[in-house]
């Protein structure tokens, strides 16, 4: 199927180019979101009518996105979910849960834009992008965890092994220091038995 697009998408083309896509991809995505026409003469021409109208269209929302861009670009949003001991998660954080954690941060994001290469299905920090305009984008970090204590644990750079870990270790020395008080104690203990002994005889 051959479509003129009518804005920049991402791996395919510039607004303006005529590509060839599979039939689905046009029918079901590009077509209905309005981003490219079937390229018949017609609708070519029809293309080329409105161009300029389109280009300052296109340059007014990009400009309206880089100003939002600035704002929402390198900002972290906490996304509390249940998980395993191991951090694996009991289900997954979808495009809509980081759309409404920014949303609810104060910025209009829709689930559309939020760019997710892969699901996120563990504890930490993601790097995500948000797709503002074909042309801009920015990057968040979505702070993935059980708690709110956890989520601030994670932000400074520890994952939830690394304090769990910690944590194990300072029980351990308390335990090893706690054997330790009690050896000393029985030894004073033992001692003074010991000299009343020695002076009796």
């Amino acid at each position: 199927m051959e479509v003129v697009l009518l804005e920049r998408v991402e791996k395919l083309g510039q607004m303006g180019d005529v590509v060839s896509v599979k039939p689905g991809y046009g029918r079901n995505f590009l077509l209905p979101q309005g981003k490219a026409l079937r390229a018949t003469k017609a609708n070519l021409a029809q293309f080329e009518a409105q161009r300029a109208q389109l280009e300052a269209r296109n340059l007014e929302l990009k400009a309206e996105a880089e100003t939002v861009a600035a704002k929402l670009d390198g900002q972290s949003f906490v996304i509390i979910r249940s998980a395993s001991e191991m951090g694996a998660l009991y289900g997954s954080v979808t495009t809509r849960d980081v759309a409404d954690a920014a949303t609810e941060n104060g910025f209009s994001v829709d689930r559309r834009q939020v760019n997710l290469d892969k699901p996120v299905k563990e504890l930490g920090l993601h790097d995500i992008r948000i797709i503002l305009h074909p042309e801009v984008s920015a990057t968040v970090t979505i702070n993935v965890a059980r708690s709110n204590e956890e989520a601030e644990l994670q932000a400074t750079g520890k994952s939830i092994q690394e304090a769990r870990a910690e944590e194990e270790a300072a029980a351990e020395f308390d335990i090893q220091e706690l054997f330790e008080d009690d050896e000393e104690a029985e030894g004073l203990l033992s001692d003074p038995r010991g000299s009343d002994e020695d002076e009796r005889l």
